[in-house]
């Protein structure tokens, strides 16, 4: 099939077959929906390198992550996928393990690629190249990306929110000897997690000794460790918050290898909300991440931006889920309701 076999189905010209294809304003929505019927039927494939020679455009939105390992990241590239097939744009995805020259070699093998957008859903970036990609003409968005320079759309999390609704949850169920497991402190998003639970503590007055806060790495091996090294301590916290929910689920096994039990002996507080954090024994209490409300805001940011020329700047809010690793102590009174979702 070539182009004019859909020009002559269509009754259109092969110009108006390529201005389509190029999604041009030129044409008119019902001549358009005649022509993409007529590439439907026909089967017909655009040569996408040679429509971004032509247009400048492809069609082809980057989206970059740092560890395709943790399930946040697969459901946040699927739900991007979603609505980027949805309209009519495919994904190009890379993954940086954390690593910002990995990153630099990521974006530059995209801009080579000719994408009309970059979607950064990692932190591990130099301020150097942040900066170089600001000046560029192409959309940006960055999620949690310290100094976005110039015309570049954000999305911030607010996990300082949701660090506050896990604490304020625990307290209410009477706990006050609470401990935290954090992630690796190069990266941003664990800082600001871990800083937040400093803060909330200090405001409540609550006892914080340092060994009340260990250091994972967001996997199920590191919270599993951290865990352990928790429990070495007498006595034990009455809860234990988790920088993710990797974390959280290495933490209930460490648990579960001892005679203590959750949430009898021990609450546990995830965050991210995965998937199989629903499906743990018990299922996980953690603080929800919206994946699809994230792919949605980079997504309309890209398309804003390559349409209109518009920076967009979205802030998430997180919230508190309850499910069945949290109760109240086994000697306190009985608990207040703190607002959040079951599920």
């Amino acid at each position: 099939m070539n182009i004019k076999e859909v020009a002559r189905l269509a009754g259109v010209s092969t110009a108006t077959v390529s201005r389509t294809i190029n999604e041009s304003e030129k044409v008119t929505r019902e001549t358009a929906e005649r022509v993409r019927k007529a590439i439907q039927t026909l089967r017909y494939y655009p040569d996408t390198n040679a429509r971004a020679l032509g247009s400048g455009r492809s069609s082809l939105y980057g989206l970059i992550i740092s560890d395709i390992t943790n399930p946040f990241f697969p459901e946040l590239v699927k739900s991007f996928e979603d609505i980027a097939v949805r309209n009519g744009r495919e994904i190009l995805v890379a993954n940086t393990d954390y690593d910002p020259q990995r990153t630099e070699h990521c974006v530059s093998r995209m801009l080579q690629r000719k994408v009309d957008g970059v979607a950064i859903m990692t932190t591990e970036m130099e301020p150097r190249l942040i900066e170089e990609l600001s000046r560029r003409e192409i959309p940006l968005v960055f999620l949690d990306t310290a100094r976005p320079q110039g015309n570049v759309s954000t999305i911030t999390i607010d996990y300082a929110a949701g660090i506050d609704a896990a604490i304020e949850h625990l307290y209410a169920l009477g706990h006050r000897r609470i401990a935290f497991i954090s992630g690796s402190p190069a990266h941003k998003s664990s800082r600001a997690r871990l800083e937040a639970f400093r803060k909330n503590m200090r405001a409540r007055k609550l006892p914080l000794k340092s060994e009340d806060i260990v250091q994972g790495d967001h996997t199920i091996e590191g919270g599993f460790r951290a865990m352990q090294q928790l429990l070495e301590h007498k006595p034990v916290p009455q809860a234990v918050v988790c920088s993710n929910d990797l974390t959280a689920i290495g933490a209930l096994r460490a648990i579960h290898k001892t005679k203590l039990r959750v949430p009898r002996d021990i609450s546990l507080v995830g965050f991210d909300d995965i998937t199989i954090s629903s499906y743990t024994e018990p299922p996980l209490t953690t603080v929800h991440l919206p994946r699809a409300e994230i792919a949605r805001a980079a997504f309309a940011a890209l398309h804003t931006r390559s349409v209109r020329g518009h920076k967009r700047e979205h802030v998430v809010q997180p919230s508190l889920v309850l499910r069945e690793t949290t109760a109240p102590p086994a000697d306190s009174a009985p608990a207040k309701k703190t607002r959040a979702t079951a599920r």
